[in-house]
């Protein structure tokens, strides 16, 4: 599944270079190096053969896959490359789904956090964790849940791709903000708990050389430190969307501006029966009311 993610998404970028259209290399990095490439290290190397023996490597595991891969595949826009480039059809399909009412309603920013933050509390705390170490497929299933349940959440807030009813910037900092107290919840709980995780799972397995206890200190450990790092660092990377999108509006009226200036003084100049200046043609240097509003802005 992720080498046919990947070769979808190289694909797409492809068929954009053919006709000279440009497609950003970091949105690449972002997508397949780091977020698919994020989980093939945690489900194909030596974490994902330790994970259903150590809850702490499990925890990591988690993180990763609910909370790093997420971002990641949100700022490559894949999205928005397959709109770009699938036949007419398909397109419209897509745009279709992404615009139907399971997902608006799932996509809404207070549906998906209240799923990402309930998620854990219901797998950890209820006979559900064991299961998922006992039977294989449901522990796959667990994988893409987790996903699938980080890719809901951290879409709306910093993805890049077109989404209906997207909150503006503050609203989706203050949501990036009440992530943080739950992992510090949810970590101090499995901190403090004397009854394991998964029963008597781990001590059934007989390690000699891994203290399940202790094991699981560590593993609320990973959860609180890692959550905060991971939110407080998203939380800046939607800060700096915030001002670049800032940026992009000012510039935006700036040039709208522009262009009324260069209206109103071509219709003044043809009501004096002058020749019209082209305004929007002259350096600011050139032009005095640009050099008059700068001055006063």
């Amino acid at each position: 599944m992720l080498l046919l993610a990947a070769g979808c998404y190289f694909y797409g970028v492809h068929r954009l270079k053919a006709r000279g259209d440009k497609w950003p290399v970091s949105r690449t990095i972002m997508f397949v190096g780091a977020g698919l490439g994020s989980i093939a290290l945690v489900t194909l190397t030596g974490i994902g053969a330790y994970d259903t023996t150590l809850v702490s490597v499990h925890m990591v595991q988690h993180m990763v896959l609910g909370m790093v891969a997420p971002i990641f595949l949100a700022l490559g826009a894949p999205v928005t490359l397959a709109l770009r480039t699938l036949p007419k059809k398909p397109r419209a399909l897509l745009l279709s789904a992404v615009h139907s009412r399971v997902a608006r309603v799932l996509a809404f920013p207070l549906v998906a956090y209240a799923i990402f933050v309930a998620n854990p509390f219901v797998l950890y705390f209820s006979d559900l964790y064991r299961l998922t170490l006992e039977h294989p497929w449901l522990h796959e299933f667990m994988h893409a849940h987790f996903i699938a349940t980080g890719c809901l959440f951290f879409w709306p807030l910093v993805g890049l791709d077109p989404l209906p009813g997207r909150w503006p910037y503050p609203a989706r900092a203050l949501l990036m903000i009440l992530s943080v107290p739950f992992h510090t919840v949810l970590g101090l709980t499995i901190m403090q708990q004397k009854e394991l995780l998964g029963g008597d799972y781990y001590p059934s397995l007989g390690l000699t050389w891994a203290n399940p206890a202790s094991d699981q200190v560590t593993a609320g450990g990973i959860l609180w430190a890692g959550g905060e790092l991971v939110s407080v660092t998203m939380l800046a990377v939607l800060v700096v969307q915030w001002i670049r999108a800032s940026e992009r509006e000012a510039a935006r009226v700036d040039r709208q501006l522009d262009r009324e200036e260069a209206a109103a003084e071509r219709q003044s100049a043809a009501a004096a029966g002058a020749p019209a200046a082209d305004m929007t043609s002259l350096t600011p240097h050139q032009a005095p009311e640009y050099d008059q509003r700068a001055a006063t802005s």
